[in-house]
């Protein structure tokens, strides 16, 4: 097939391909989908660095294979409608794999979405200054959950108006070990202080990382990883919405700081690491609440928390010049 063949500027190749990664979404479970993205993600970053080319994160990390807007998506929505059908107990479980249930029905839900979220995505980002101002794969994901609650789940919010029972409770809360504003904020700031500085480190010896301004992948990376930690039944703190944010706050702003130290200028880079981890912490927590804990589907907090954060600290960079 020809790589370069396209349909309104979004690579047939690329959809088609994508059939086959929700597939594999459905069938290892959303949770575990997205350990792939992170193992996927520290092999392209490391292979970037040695040959200058992206290809392994656009297309394998962030594309049809192992792009969470696809495989991880593709397993979500799966779960969502095993549920929906009785085959299993609970829609928000996308860590149990799907290949279990022995429903073929249920693995093409997910090549289903894992071909919407390979489309949406790529039409995302064709949106004037937007799209290349935002996460288009965190808000494709967020996109993706909220149709498969609209066609498998109840209803947006759940029974009760959107800001009724706000507090987290029994049966209706996403990780009760980080939901204290005591426990997010430091999380927040701890982790995005920690791989903002990593996303620093990592531009300066790197310029190909600096100029691609993708340095920040290294602390989401990392994050995902820890989800197989969660996924065995431990409580892992989920922070890939703070560590991404965290780098992003940091690569943004290079071009206006520059990389020269000296001057506190490092110090500055580690207080916007913070600042980008605590502003994803606090969204994701207010977007758990909001639409997480209020259904019956899984409505992903980090997606939420990474592509709202991501757009505010891209919009600060440019005011500020970058």
């Amino acid at each position: 097939m020809d790589l370069d063949l396209a349909v309104a500027g979004i690579s047939v190749y690329w959809i088609i391909a994508a059939i086959a990664g929700g597939f594999i979404g459905a069938c290892v479970g959303g949770n575990y989908a997205f350990v792939f993205t992170g193992v996927s993600a520290l092999f392209g970053l490391g292979y970037m660095v040695a040959t200058k080319d992206s290809y392994v994160l656009d297309y394998i990390a962030f594309g049809p294979v192992f792009g969470p807007h696809v495989c991880f998506a593709g397993g979500a929505a799966a779960s969502a409608y095993a549920a929906k059908r009785g085959y299993m107990e609970d829609g928000k479980d996308i860590v149990t794999p799907l290949s279990g249930l022995g429903k073929p029905d249920v693995w093409l839900v997910g090549s289903a979405f894992g071909v919407f979220g390979a489309i949406l995505q790529k039409l995302v980002l064709m949106i004037p200054w937007f799209g290349h101002h935002t996460d288009s794969v965190a808000f494709t994901v967020f996109i993706s959950a909220i149709l498969a609650r609209l066609m498998f789940g109840d209803s947006l919010f759940g029974s009760k108006p959107a800001l009724q029972g706000f507090k987290p409770r029994e049966g209706a809360r996403w990780l009760e070990w980080q939901e204290k504003p005591s426990q997010f904020i430091t999380l927040g700031v701890m982790w995005g202080m920690a791989f903002g500085g990593a996303a620093l480190v990592l531009s300066h010896h790197f310029p190909v990382l600096a100029e691609a301004k993708n340095a920040q992948v290294f602390g989401f990376a990392i994050s995902a990883l820890c989800i197989l930690i969660l996924n065995l039944g431990h409580n892992v703190p989920v922070t890939h919405h703070m560590t991404i944010t965290g780098g992003l706050a940091v690569t943004q702003f290079i071009p206006v700081l520059g990389l020269t130290p000296g001057h506190g200028v490092g110090l500055i880079y580690l207080l916007l690491g913070a600042l980008g981890g605590l502003t994803g912490a606090v969204i994701g927590e207010v977007a758990a609440r909001l639409f997480y804990d209020r259904g019956n589907t899984h409505i992903d907090p980090p997606a939420i928390a990474i592509w709202t954060t991501t757009t505010i600290f891209m919009a600060a960079a440019q005011i500020a010049g970058a």
